[in-house]
């Protein structure tokens, strides 16, 4: 049986994800404080016996006792407001949960050296490209003081920082 933690599973692609998980036989512990995420997503959830669901704000919660010195073996990190109309409303929840938030998964991934840490980033990071599609050597064309720099500039750090990691 293989453990799971997902940040962010009570969210839309979270709870697919999850009942995924539950379905061949994982272990899912959830991680979630519904700022954009609804309880209703991860009720059909509730029936399976290895699910665990912890409400709690990734940047408040204290990771390795919360979680019992349980061995992941996969962390998704997927918590964060996903559309326009959200993460504009949280910018600031935006910013920190793709920072703070990745950094403090990581350095909890730390301590599971065989762990597979999973960020979900977006395509938002190459902001208005001004190719199609994008390779992945593009650098993007990013405002980065826009409307929407929440967002992508966040998921940019994030993707920087796990690659600081993997080096």
């Amino acid at each position: 049986m293989k453990n799971i933690l997902i940040s962010g599973g009570a969210g839309f692609i979270g709870s697919h994800l999850t009942e995924h998980f539950l379905k061949k036989g994982s272990a899912v512990w959830v991680i979630d404080n519904f700022l954009t995420s609804h309880s209703n997503n991860i009720k059909r959830l509730k029936k399976y016996p290895h699910f665990h669901f912890i409400q709690a704000d990734l940047l408040q919660i204290d990771l390795k006792s919360s979680l019992n010195d349980i061995c992941f073996d996969i962390i998704y990190h997927l918590a964060s407001p996903a559309s326009p109309v959200q993460y504009i409303r949280y910018s600031t929840e935006t910013l920190r949960v793709n920072s703070e938030g990745t950094y403090r998964l990581l350095e909890f991934s730390r301590l599971m050296p065989s762990t597979r840490f999973i960020y979900a980033s977006t395509s938002e990071i190459y902001g208005d490209p001004l190719e199609h599609p994008q390779k992945e050597n593009y650098w993007g064309n990013v405002n980065p003081v826009g409307e929407r720099a929440c967002y992508d500039e966040a998921k940019r750090f994030g993707e920087a920082l796990c690659m600081t990691y993997i080096r």
